[in-house]
């Protein structure tokens, strides 16, 4: 039976289209196969891992030859999994700095969050930082930079954190807003965009935030000693995405919004505040000046009741950043 022209020709597409597809898929594959794989830990849900929510959303890794897999890990524990290999860096690094203090072999890479992005949410019950007295609070680890600032809060409020309040783990942010409204717990320190969330849907109240109070450092890239040394093109490859991913956030707001949104599940409008009131608390060019990584250690040795702070060289080392920022034209 003698096929008709048109549909040979249509057969011949529909084959040179299955070529091109299994060849490009192929072709996909392989260069997936090719890219170094990196797992990185974050600790909560929130705008502060913004810059690998980015970057993960706009094929910034790939685009640097890497295959990053973003997880979710309590800090402390995250930490352990980092000193054990099992994972390759550390988004979230105020509990690494506070390990880094007390000897672990860790190394602080860049700072991305040098503002406590952190608001004292409560139940609509409760007016006033006072009638928090013999309540519950949640954190989602024990002496992290969520922690740091609930204590901070509560005794600008009037009040002693370690007497006057029960603090408890209720997991992250987005879990500590569950635990609220079930009356789990009774407040706790929320970051956007889970505060707006609680004050607009669940009508909690907030009674006060850290953000114009004190420096910390909370989110950037911190590795192990081993891991630097043993992978110092893959850090740089890494450091050089997330510096990309961070001028996105700061030159091109709908590009953090549409990313907020998305990631975060929240409306559009809840990820322009979120951004709006976040976006003073994040570096420019992942590094803060050796002052306000001497005052961050004395604090955190303070907090942790140690002799005296570790020496800044020995927990933070920008030298890779800055020649990314160098070949970037980030100042």
């Amino acid at each position: 039976m003698k096929v008709p022209a048109a549909r040979r020709a249509h057969l011949l597409m529909l084959l040179v289209t299955h070529v091109l597809f299994f060849f490009f898929a192929v072709a996909g594959l392989v260069s997936a196969q090719d890219l170094a794989k990196l797992t990185v830990a974050y600790s909560s849900r929130s705008i502060a891992p913004i810059d690998y929510f980015i970057g993960e959303q706009y094929g910034l890794f790939n685009a640097e030859g890497l295959d990053v897999r973003l997880v979710q890990i309590r800090a402390s524990v995250a930490v352990v999994a980092t000193l054990a290999s099992e994972v390759d860096a550390l988004g979230s690094i105020s509990t690494a700095i506070s390990a880094a203090q007390r000897g672990a072999p860790i190394k602080v890479l860049a700072v991305t969050l040098h503002r406590p992005l952190f608001w004292l949410v409560a139940r609509p019950e409760f007016k006033n930082i006072s009638d928090l007295k013999g309540k519950v609070l949640g954190v989602v680890s024990i002496g992290g930079a969520q922690h740091t600032a609930l204590r901070y809060m509560l005794r600008k409020g009037g009040l002693n954190p370690d007497v006057d309040a029960t603090t408890i783990l209720a997991g992250d942010v987005p879990s500590q807003l569950q635990a609220l409204a079930s009356n789990a717990i009774q407040a706790a320190a929320l970051s956007p965009p889970i505060v707006i969330v609680a004050r607009d849907r669940f009508k909690m109240n907030v009674l006060a935030s850290v953000v114009q109070e004190y420096p910390t450092i909370q989110n950037g890239v911190a590795v192990t000693e081993r891991m630097l040394k043993a992978q110092p093109k893959n850090m740089r490859a890494l450091l050089k995405a997330r510096a990309r991913a961070s001028r996105q956030f700061h030159e091109n707001p709908q590009v953090p919004i549409d990313v907020i949104s998305k990631v975060l599940q929240v409306d559009k409008d809840t990820a322009r505040e979120t951004y709006l009131l976040s976006k003073p608390g994040f570096t420019q060019n992942g590094i803060v000046s050796e002052k306000d990584a001497r005052e961050y250690l004395m604090g955190d040795a303070e907090r942790q009741k140690l002799k005296e702070p570790a020496p800044v060289s020995r927990v933070f080392d920008f030298s890779l950043q800055e020649e990314v920022n160098g070949e970037l034209g980030i100042r």
